[in-house]
């Protein structure tokens, strides 16, 4: 590591400097394609957590909210792309393809999401949820032919969903504030810089050859549409029934994101959602 400046960058500024100098050439050892994937990565996580770090908690009320007006404009956005692609997509989708092809497209695309699910559950020293999303992934690879079936799940071994925002949670990152992202919907700064690392991350989809790659990012839209189409009615009534659907949006997802982490907002919380904004992975 570079030595502490002791000029113009005060210390804390410094440590930024140390790791995008590290950041050039992490892991010389590792191949050069996973190599820009984690320098990527890494890069991500610091503008972000850093981001996050400076954020002051402004607002309505309770939220984080300091980019409401500009968030209200990405929320009509995503609202329109949801009244005119995205609901018909899926209106169509469901329509033709029968409930077993939906849930087996869904099942390969939520198989390739547990080796994320691993390396999250390791960063946090997790080690009983590690061992079990493995046998699972392991166990439907093998014998539901790729994770098309889930013989797992009927085994009563369920996936224990992880994610690198909560990494970041569980290593003190603050949340920082309250996004509304064109085409992702709603997140915070700290829940958006984790979809980013897993997105670059996710080792399954590394390791899947580049020829295969499409198929992958197939089942994805599979699985967006077959959620879409499942739970039609309630993402309607949250997008398209209520008074001001970007504060109900954001009082759910806050609430269930806080109720994910473990985060107790009063002594009486409960999960009052069954998540309507994560896909089943």
């Amino acid at each position: 590591m570079l030595a502490r400046s002791r000029s113009g960058i005060g210390s804390r500024h410094s440590v930024w400097v140390e790791w995008l100098m590290f950041a050039k050439n992490p892991f010389p050892a590792v191949s050069s394609p996973l190599r820009r994937g984690l320098r990527t990565a890494i890069v991500a996580v610091l503008a972000v957590a850093s981001l996050a770090a400076c954020t002051a908690k402004t607002g309505t009320g309770q939220f984080n909210d300091p980019y409401e007006a500009q968030n209200r404009e990405n929320h009509k956005f995503n609202v329109a792309f949801d009244s005119n692609v995205l609901k018909p997509a899926s209106q169509a989708y469901g329509t033709a393809v029968p409930g077993p092809v939906r849930r087996g497209v869904t099942n390969f695309a939520n198989n390739l999401s547990l080796p994320s699910y691993v390396l999250n559950d390791l960063l946090q020293a997790r080690i009983y949820d590690a061992a079990d999303n493995t046998l699972r992934f392991a166990f439907n690879t093998i014998f539901g032919l790729g994770g098309i079936f889930d013989p797992a799940g009927a085994m009563g071994l369920h996936a224990k969903s992880n994610d690198f925002g909560h990494t970041l949670y569980a290593w003190g990152v603050r949340e920082g504030a309250y996004l509304e992202v064109p085409f992702l919907g709603p997140s915070t700064e700290r829940a958006l810089a984790g979809k980013v690392v897993d997105t670059i991350t996710n080792p399954s989809r590394l390791l899947v050859p580049q020829s295969a790659r499409n198929v992958t990012y197939g089942a994805d839209v599979g699985s967006l549409l077959d959620f879409r189409y499942r739970f039609n009615d309630t993402v309607d009534s949250i997008l398209h029934g209520s008074a001001d659907s970007y504060g109900q949006q954001r009082l759910i997802y806050l609430e269930q994101r806080h109720y994910a982490l473990g985060i107790q907002s009063d002594a009486s919380m409960s999960n009052p959602y069954e998540d309507p904004y994560a896909s089943s992975k």
